[in-house]
């Protein structure tokens, strides 16, 4: 029998558990290339669960993937709400990932669940009204980076995004009553620039330019401290309620640029994922 064969036969098998593959990290750790580089490995398809990846537009400050890194797969729950003021909760996330798993288990494909919001993951799993333990198996692999590390991965990734557009994504869905704790507009990026477009037309060059840095400043900064946040949250989850999670340490990829990076990422990162999965899945 082909391993594929194996994987898909033991995806449909309706006798026994689901299975499904979580990819968890910070911000910026590489959860979404993980995920990819799984799904191509084993004929996988992506649920998004990343809050503000759910809503339509500002692709850059959201990181979405783009269409060249998707590689050509399916990712559910990935800018498909079109009402950047609606919001989305932690009950309408786990109702539309549960029949994104299904639909993806029926295909014979292994579902893989990639994003960072670990508050609605947690209430996938652990609220007994979805009865995600009793009808699913689960790998859990923590994608993690020394902190120090990844701040500086964050500073340097804020400066890309705002190399490839930002700004200029941010002040196409401006309007000025704006209110930022509602749907996509809790995204970091887009409340530190809001004063900056209020004054930008009516304050001088060197003040306006120096307001600008200091919004960009503030969004790395912010930044930082979702990812410690998230890293908190992903300490208790493992602590508390006890979700076994395999740790791969990615802070050498992030050291590291060009083929050496990508040399780093196949050895220490996705081999080791790759066995996971294996072992999970036979």
């Amino acid at each position: 029998m082909a391993a594929s064969d194996s994987i898909n036969g033991s995806i449909r098998n309706k006798k026994a558990k689901r299975k499904v593959v979580f990819v968890m990290g910070a911000t910026a750790t590489g959860k979404s290339k993980l995920s990819i580089d799984l799904a191509k490995h084993f004929n996988g398809e992506i649920i998004n669960s990343d809050k503000i990846q759910f809503y339509e537009g500002l692709d850059i400050i959201t990181n979405k993937v783009t269409e060249a890194e998707a590689r050509g797969l399916p990712h559910y729950m990935l800018g498909f709400i079109n009402d950047p003021n609606v919001d989305f909760t932690a009950d309408d996330f786990c109702r539309h990932a549960i029949a994104s798993i299904d639909a993806i288990s029926d295909k014979g494909k292994l579902p893989i669940v990639a994003g960072g919001s670990n508050s609605y993951l947690e209430r996938l799993i652990e609220d007994p009204k979805f009865s995600f333990r009793v009808n699913f198996d689960c790998l859990f692999i923590w994608l993690d980076v020394a902190v120090l590390t990844l701040y500086k991965r964050v500073g340097t990734r804020v400066d890309e995004m705002v190399g490839a557009g930002l700004v200029e994504e941010v002040r196409g869905m401006f309007f000025p009553d704006t209110d930022y704790t509602r749907g996509i507009w809790r995204a970091i990026g887009a409340p530190e620039l809001h004063r900056y477009f209020m004054l930008e037309e009516v304050i001088g060059v060197d003040e306006s330019t120096k307001m600008l840095e200091d919004a960009i400043e503030e969004i790395k900064g912010n930044t930082r401290k979702l990812v410690d946040c998230q890293l908190g949250k992903i300490r208790r989850l493992r602590v508390e309620r006890g979700w076994n999670m395999h740790r791969i340490d990615a802070t050498s990829v992030h050291q590291k640029r060009g083929e050496d990076a990508e040399e780093e990422w196949k050895t220490k990162v996705l081999d080791k994922s790759v066995m996971l999965v294996k072992e999970f899945l036979y």
